[in-house]
């Protein structure tokens, strides 16, 4: 379920990127999708740091570039250590990698940064930043991974002090 899922991502990233470029003309001028609904519009923007606009500088392509590599080899080994039949886990880990793949493509493509269209907010004054389909992705497969691991780690303290009963009924001999 792994590929599938991250394929979908980085795939639909990918082609809503290229249709914001084609359609989203001129540069960093909003689009209303429905009259009358400010709220929800699409504008062409290129970020070349991460979330939220955060910069590092001349080089944060570079950077950006590298700790993206980091962060998916990393959910790699996670991935690796996810235990047969954990779905959950599967979907949230695709989610991730999939977006960072999606934005890992943008950064290494252009030197203009990510693409992001998606603008959503109820003012010019209350506006969330703009993204896109890959930080969707991104963002809901890490609060699902954080969700599956928190579950993980209280089911470890649960069968953790039986565990130990065990393991002192073992060394004294009782079972």
């Amino acid at each position: 379920m792994f590929w599938p899922v991250m394929l979908v991502v980085t795939a639909s990233d990918f082609i809503s990127k290229k249709l914001a470029v084609t359609w989203l003309r001129p540069h960093a001028t909003p689009k209303s999708v429905i009259e009358d609904w400010d709220w929800f519009r699409l504008t062409l923007v290129h970020n070349p740091g991460a979330a939220f606009g955060l910069h590092v500088g001349e080089h944060s392509r570079w950077i950006f570039m590298a700790l993206t590599i980091v962060a998916l080899f990393i959910l790699g080994r996670l991935y690796l250590s996810t235990r047969p039949g954990d779905a959950t886990r599967v979907v949230a880990l695709a989610l991730v990698c999939g977006g960072a793949v999606g934005n890992l493509i943008d950064r290494v493509r252009s030197p203009l940064g990510v693409v992001d269209f998606i603008d959503v907010g109820i003012s010019e004054m209350t506006r969330w930043p703009t993204f896109n389909v890959a930080d969707m992705a991104v963002s809901f497969g890490a609060f699902l991974l954080a969700w599956v691991l928190w579950e993980e780690d209280r089911e470890a303290a649960a069968e953790a002090p039986a565990v130990a009963t065990a393991s002192v009924a073992r060394e004294s001999g009782e079972l």
